[in-house]
């Protein structure tokens, strides 16, 4: 079942401060507006737990890629080329993608850039490794 994290519960979780929401914690959320997305970049905290995340809009990930924390998006199984070229832009702390299960070589090639903290990539960490200069 898909449960879309929304901008009030994004905006509710910011105002929260613990992270425990009366809707669940951010990690039980299967999808994200991007709009909920940039309200969650903005977040001070120094990890965005988004591992129920199975898809990733475009717009969502290059919001999501400005978060100066760590980002856990260990849900998602694949990424679009735009979205690995957004979240590959993430300077903040470590890009945690340990679900993807495949990337096109071009979404690859761009993770490979990634300037943030560590890269964390699972089983295409090969094909990511293979563009690393």
């Amino acid at each position: 079942m898909s449960k879309q994290l929304t901008l009030e519960i994004a905006q509710k979780f910011l105002q929260d401060g613990t992270g425990v929401l009366g809707t669940g914690d951010l990690h039980t959320f299967t999808s994200i507006d991007a709009a909920a997305a940039q309200a969650l970049a903005k977040h001070e905290g120094w990890r965005l737990p988004l591992d129920g995340l199975t898809s990733l809009s475009d717009a969502a990930a290059q919001a999501l890629a400005q978060h100066e924390g760590d980002l856990r998006l260990n849900g998602l199984t694949s990424l679009s080329d735009a979205a690995a070229q957004a979240l590959a832009k993430h300077k903040g702390g470590d890009l945690a993608l340990i679900g993807l299960t495949s990337l096109s070589d071009a979404a690859a090639q761009a993770l490979a850039q990634h300037k943030g903290g560590d890269l964390y990539l699972g089983k295409v960490e090969s094909k990511v490794a293979r563009y690393r200069a």
